[in-house]
């Protein structure tokens, strides 16, 4: 009983580690909690005791986890995705505050989490263990199947791409105004196809509305074709910064009642986050763009 006692003490340090690494990986709370739960009952089954660097030993584990997950998320053609990173996925860093691990888990950033969602799992894996967790090719390597030199062109073949799209969606916001401009002008009246030219085809939406489950919809057009259908409510959304980030609110009557975050890439829209959630709204910072 003390053995297994003391066991979970030391795994327990190193949680908050594990279930950052997991997040970068999987951009799924529900994921990251079956990794760290797996590499749990993982370690519970061998001797711990002829385990030199428990870290390091539990690290491999749950990147291989993460791994085969990605793998079989792809063979299933499935792209789950969890943009909020909650506190205690944030960082990992052993003694960090609420308040430390909220910044982090902002700089992880939607964005930076839907590139990684493009990624090829090897090539995923390989950046966020060795570009925001500086493990090792030579211990990279084994965990993707791959030669150190493989690894690490995994990395750096991943790294072009992270770079790539944040050069491409450096703000702009005489452009992003205009192309928020013309997403009004298409939702107001119902036009289709002008809505499908300022979306990005993979477009991710998420919405957190009062009385609902926190829902995701993946796609242009599976958005668009339903969102027509409510193109009257737009007469009374504005143009906005919504936390510092260009967007949209629907405020009838002076009322804050929905918010809208935007993310660009290639002249288009490729994340909506619908917030009417009123324990969310509350804490926005909204600023209208006249």
């Amino acid at each position: 009983m003390t053995e297994t006692h003391e066991l979970t003490g030391h795994f327990e340090t190193h949680r908050p580690h594990l279930r950052a690494v997991a997040y970068r990986m999987l951009g799924s709370v529900a994921d990251v909690d079956d990794a760290v739960q797996e590499a749990w009952l993982k370690l519970s089954r061998v001797d711990a005791g002829a385990i030199d660097n428990l870290g390091g030993w539990l690290t491999t584990v749950v990147a291989r986890v993460c791994l085969d997950m990605l793998r079989s998320r792809q063979s299933r053609r499935e792209q789950p995705f969890e943009p909020e990173a909650p506190e205690p996925v944030a960082s990992g860093t052993r003694g960090s505050s609420p308040e430390q691990e909220a910044l982090v888990a902002d700089s992880v950033g939607l964005a930076l989490l839907v590139v990684l969602d493009r990624l090829d799992p090897a090539e995923r894996v390989a950046f966020v263990l060795h570009d925001m967790f500086a493990v090792p090719f030579e211990e990279i390597g084994p965990i993707v199947g791959r030669s150190v030199a493989a690894a690490r062109q995994l990395a750096s073949r991943a790294r072009r791409r992270v770079r790539g799209a944040h050069e491409t969606s450096a703000p702009d916001r005489t452009g992003q105004r205009e192309l928020v401009d013309r997403f009004l002008t298409a939702l107001r009246a119902g036009d289709l196809e002008g809505l499908l030219a300022v979306l990005d085809p993979d477009l991710v939406v998420r919405a957190d509305l009062p009385g609902r489950p926190v829902s995701e919809t993946r796609g242009a057009a599976a958005w668009a074709k339903g969102a027509v259908a409510y193109g009257h409510l737009a007469e009374s959304t504005e143009v906005a910064l919504v936390d510092g980030a260009a967007g949209v609110v629907y405020a009838p009557g002076g009322r804050l009642v929905r918010a809208v975050r935007l993310t660009f890439a290639d002249g288009r829209i490729v994340t909506m986050e619908i917030i009417g959630n009123p324990a969310r709204l509350g804490g926005l910072d909204v600023a209208v763009v006249e």
